[in-house]
């Protein structure tokens, strides 16, 4: 009697030009890729990483090179076998693997030659996927290299270390093959890109006057990108704040950047990037020190222009990447559902914060103290802009017209404020609102009505000492006080002259 429990197998094996070729299309860039294989040289504790990249040629290659601990020839075999690591299997802290497959795919989505030199203990070896040779045989076979004299930057390895080394850059050069010159700048300027991808990424390595890490382009030292500004003592910093879970602990640490009157407009515009900070507020994750999602409030928040100077440090081992379902190129991640919980009120008051960090510049503008240009008016649930028209700048011009000129420029000035332009402001300010400024003006374009300011406080029984604090408190006279002081004092003198000439004799 024949078993019903019995089942037919069949061979199932991938064809081997097929799945390397989809191997190719993971989702990675150029600073993806190189950041997916300098994990692999933190993982072997390197303490040096050098890309070199030559471009000029008719074969242009672009080698990573750094100084960790090697592999033997069998070491090598396995590191070149796709789907080397189980991701199941427990890693060491510094382990920045999780499917034994960076190496190979991040490789792939930039050239079709991989080459990998290593030497450990005094023993050097080497062995090259090809993918056009994959193609032909449909083979999972690499060529092991025992001849280094054709192979570019093999007089680069280290006494102990490895070299990455891409070939048949067909994805870098894919506008310009036929015209080298073109060619060259078109890589060149791909590198140029990743470069602050790679500052970013690893900046905890790098940071501190002994870093565990140096990265170097072409032999130039890159310097790390902190995107917290720990660095500027107007910088706010909340305590660390822990979440012990059953594969591991979350740790996280709230920042509010300076004002960016605060920071050299070089080290805010580096801060921002090219996307700005509107973009780049948010959280920050890092798995392992080695960040892996830069900005992004990940469904918990808007990014808004009052919270852009809100910034949240997340730190989770290696041991949490199934929780965290992180991706093949460690580029993306999802929050369990209890972190997601935490963090959403973490969120709710860090945006006070970061709020209030802008909204403090606000006030001054309508204080009683002072005396601004335009009133911030709350209306109908939302804000309305007016210019001041009891400005005594305002009042006292108005008071010289005749009367049947007032009411005419009453209107004039309400014209002004109905026709603020409030859609090109919102357009200019969204993401770059430190680059919206005031008009400059000279003093001589204003004088007259500065000084119709000065007398009509004066007249108030106001100190000189008073008028200049109040009416340099604002836009445009908090730029002259120097003139407005001594204006303040001239016309003091004048009144003092005239109160004496007038007293009796």
């Amino acid at each position: 009697m024949i078993s019903r429990s019995s089942k037919r197998q069949a061979d199932a094996t991938p064809y081997a030009s097929s799945l390397i070729e989809g191997m190719r299309d993971f989702g990675y860039t150029l600073e993806t890729a190189m950041a997916d294989v300098i994990d692999n040289s933190v993982t072997a504790r390197a303490s040096r990483v050098n890309i070199l990249a030559e471009t000029t040629t008719d074969e242009p290659w672009i080698a990573i090179i750094d100084d960790g601990c090697g592999m033997s020839e069998l070491e090598l075999i396995e590191a070149m076998r796709p789907g080397s690591k189980n991701p199941l299997l427990e890693r060491e802290g510094h382990d920045l693997g999780r499917f034994g497959l960076g190496l190979k795919s991040a490789s792939f989505s930039q050239c079709r030659k991989l080459t990998v030199i290593s030497r450990k203990s005094g023993e050097t070896c080497a062995a090259t996927w090809d993918l056009d040779k994959v193609a032909v045989t449909n083979d999972w076979q690499i060529d092991l290299e025992d001849d280094l004299s054709d192979i570019p930057a093999a007089d680069r390895l280290p006494e102990t270390g490895t070299i990455v080394l891409w070939r048949k850059l067909d994805r870098l050069s894919t506008n310009f093959r036929n015209d080298s010159g073109k060619r060259s700048a078109e890589i060149n300027k791909a590198i140029s890109g990743a470069e602050r991808h790679l500052r970013l990424c690893f900046h905890r390595y790098m940071e501190g006057s002994r870093p565990d890490l140096r990265i170097l382009l072409n032999e130039r030292k890159l310097s790390p990108i902190d995107p917290f500004a720990t660095g500027n003592a107007a910088t706010q910093a909340d305590p660390e704040e822990r979440l012990p879970l059953l594969n591991g602990e979350v740790v996280t640490q709230c920042f509010t950047l300076p004002h960016h009157k605060k920071m050299t407009s070089s080290a805010w515009e580096e801060l921002g990037g090219a996307e700005g900070h509107l973009r780049s507020q948010g959280f920050y994750i890092y798995r392992e020190r080695r960040l892996i999602i830069a900005g992004s409030w990940l469904g918990l928040a808007r990014q808004t222009e009052l919270t852009k100077l809100a910034r949240v440090r997340v730190d989770i081992p290696n041991t949490m990447d199934a929780d965290w379902k992180i991706d093949v190129r460690k580029a993306s991640a999802q929050m369990p559902p209890v972190v997601r919980e935490r963090l959403r009120r973490i969120v709710e008051r860090l945006q006070g914060t970061s709020k209030r960090t802008y909204q403090r510049r606000g006030r001054k503008l309508v204080s009683n103290e002072n005396l601004p240009l335009w009133n911030r008016i709350q209306k109908d649930g939302g804000i309305v802009y007016r210019p001041n028209i009891e400005h005594p700048s305002i009042t006292g011009f108005e008071q010289t017209l005749p009367e049947e000129f007032r009411h005419g420029f009453q209107a004039c000035i309400s014209l002004l404020g109905t026709g603020l332009p409030i859609a090109a402001l919102h357009a200019d300010m969204l993401g770059s609102a430190e680059s919206v400024t005031s008009d400059t003006i000279e003093f001589r374009e204003f004088a007259e009505a500065a000084e119709t300011a000065v007398r009509a406080l004066l007249a108030t029984s106001m100190t000189g000492n008073e008028v200049v604090r109040i009416l340099c408190s604002t836009e445009p006279f908090i730029h002259h006080k120097g003139s407005i002081q001594k204006l303040v004092d001239d016309i003091e003198q004048e009144n003092s002259r005239d109160g004496a000439n007038q007293a009796p004799r």
